[in-house]
């Protein structure tokens, strides 16, 4: 599996897979059959932070307006906030 970036060519890392990258971030892509469903892996590759999204969520985010997925892309919102505070 590989997925192209443009003209930057496929990223299929081996010991990593399939990774989306650009300027501002990279997170490698796998389907995971651990579960009790097939699920999508997400990994930021700057932190090593791992989440899975099921069918149910992924269709969630295809059907996001516009302007709950710019609030979800704003770093300050979650990103760069200590984990913990209150």
């Amino acid at each position: 599996m590989s997925i192209e970036m443009g003209d930057r060519g496929p990223y299929d890392i081996p010991g990593v897979g399939p990774v989306v990258g650009s300027e501002f971030a990279e997170v490698s892509v796998d389907v995971d059959n651990t579960g009790n469903s097939v699920r999508l892996r997400l990994e930021d590759l700057r932190t090593g932070r791992v989440r899975y999204l099921d069918a149910l969520e992924l269709e969630t985010i295809v059907w996001l307006a516009e302007g709950h997925l710019a609030r979800l892309l704003d770093p300050s919102a979650d990103r760069w906030r200590d984990d913990t505070g209150g």
